[in-house]
This record gives structure tokens, C-alpha cells and sequence, in this order.
């Protein structure tokens, strides 16, 4: 989805939320080549799927690929009467 000018997704991992930037901090292309797939497979991290790099859920930093150490852009969001929306 598109917010403000930025794609942007959400990320859901048990009953919390976490909105980003969909652009990775190596190359800045967007991190899915699928509409709505943005974890690896086993659904524990996000994935970059240009190349390969992962990145914690929780607070988008990245743990493997030529970005390590940096972070994608955190996008805030909450729930708000059951639905996912920008954190005002």
C-alpha cells in the first residue's frame, strides 16, 4: 500500500504489528517480488527477495545479507477497531 508518497507494509507476529518502509536499506529497491509476500519461508523473518538479505521482525534490523547492521525505515501502525492502520 501506498501512505504519504511511501510503499509501506505490516508485519504481523503474534498479536503485534510492525509497519515498514517496503525498501531495502542495501539497494533501495522494494524487498518482495510477490504482492504480499514478505517473509522467508519458515515466516520468521522479513525476507529481501533481491538478495536474500533477512531482517528481525520486530524492529527491522537486518541480521544477514550485505545490509547487516542497518535497519529498514519502521512505519507506524497500530490496531485500531480491529484494523491495521497509519499510528496518528
Amino acid at each position: 500500500m501506498v501512505v504519504d508518497g511511501k510503499r509501506v507494509f505490516v508485519v504481523r507476529k503474534g498479536g503485534q504489528v510492525f509497519g515498514y518502509v517496503n525498501s531495502c536499506p542495501h539497494v533501495g529497491a522494494p524487498l518482495n517480488l510477490e504482492d504480499d509476500r514478505f517473509l522467508d519461508l519458515f515466516q520468521t523473518s522479513i525476507l529481501c527477495a533481491n538478495h536474500f538479505a533477512l531482517f528481525e521482525i520486530e524492529d527491522g534490523r537486518c541480521v544477514r545479507g550485505p545490509c547487516l547492521g542497518r535497519s529498514l525505515e519502521p512505519f507506524p501502525v497500530e490496531i485500531r477497531d480491529g484494523l491495521v492502520v497509519p499510528k496518528a
